[in-house]
């Protein structure tokens, strides 16, 4: 028998009031039973809601945001930075140093870094802009990609960014490889034999990464740009040093053809763009910004579209020197 008018306003009032607006109408059924109230059956409920469009999830749920995927192109020095913070065990248990590093993506190259007793939005915004000013960056130049840490996403961070003209972008949560030439960077660290397992002081630390951020960027060939030197692409070298191996490896040709069974060997270049997270479409559906195409040649416009300073160092929260 169907419910009279006054009985389906009652029930719909229950049914969307403030205790029952996120329960199923099981739930709310068995509440009221046990309450010594029967309004109808489950069934009913259901089918009045129904009639109203409001079958749906009434519980109260989170609500997971969709992050989209960064997508960053870099085809020079200076266009994109990536920066991250990571642990160094000190003296005791429990005890860590924090290491802020800054890596332009295109050259390798370690622009900033600074060891600190503790993780601080304030001591990240000093290195940051020390580190812009050494570079000479100018207002819309450059996007300095990061994770999503705390400091990343403070507020003294993200206000410095905006009054330097810089565009900031951030990795998507729990997604590793979004940030890669930083967390490749801080394994080569750790994985080198000089790596201790604990240091000392605070000083201990500093000096170790003075002397390995030096080995970094002058001697340590990189696999990502050739077997270049981190120093070399960054101040536009890259060129020459591939030029000098073209003629080494034409002399050693003509001195021994047969080890290259006959072929002209040749050097191997290194990239023309850098991404991160290449989109997956063509890449000639990508917009390059104007101001990217303004310092490009034409030659790598057609290729971008075609194919599928000595570093700031800051201790604490005084600059020790350049």
């Amino acid at each position: 028998m169907a419910l009279s008018a006054n009985e389906q306003k009652e029930l719909i009032s229950m049914l969307n009031c403030e205790r029952f607006a996120d329960k199923a109408p099981q739930q709310i059924y068995a509440t009221l039973l046990d309450e010594g109230t029967y309004l109808c059956s489950i069934r009913t409920m259901y089918r009045y809601l129904r009639s109203r469009d409001e079958v749906r999830e009434r519980r109260q749920q989170r609500r997971h945001i969709s992050y989209t995927k960064p997508e960053l192109l870099a085809v020079a020095q200076n266009q994109l930075w990536s920066w991250d913070i990571t642990k160094l065990r000190g003296p005791k248990k429990w005890n860590y140093f924090h290491l802020y590093v800054i890596m332009d993506v295109f050259s390798r190259y370690i622009v900033g870094w600074m060891v600190a007793e503790r993780e601080s939005a304030i001591l990240a915004k000093k290195l940051i802009s020390a580190t812009c000013k050494k570079q000479n960056i100018s207002a819309g130049q450059l996007v300095i990609h990061s994770d999503r840490g705390s400091s990343m996403k403070s507020k003294p961070v993200a206000l410095l960014l905006s009054d330097l003209g810089v565009t900031k972008s951030h990795s998507r949560p729990h997604t590793s490889n979004d940030n890669p030439y930083s967390e490749a960077q801080f394994k080569t660290l750790k994985y080198c034999p000089e790596f201790p397992e604990r240091f000392g002081c605070l000083l201990d630390a500093r000096n170790f990464c003075r002397t390995f951020f030096s080995w970094y960027n002058k001697e340590h060939r990189h696999t990502g740009i050739a077997l270049l030197t981190p120093e070399t692409m960054h101040h536009g070298r890259q060129s020459e040093v591939v030029a000098t191996r073209a003629t080494t490896l034409n002399e050693a040709y003509l001195k021994h053809p047969k080890r290259f069974k006959g072929n002209m060997p040749k050097p191997e270049e290194p990239p023309s763009a850098v991404w991160i997270n290449k989109p997956e479409k063509p890449v000639k559906e990508i917009n390059v910004p104007a101001q990217v195409q303004g310092e490009m040649s034409e030659d790598l416009l057609e290729a971008v579209h075609s194919q599928p300073p000595l570093p700031v160092q800051i201790a604490g929260e005084e600059q020790l020197g350049c």
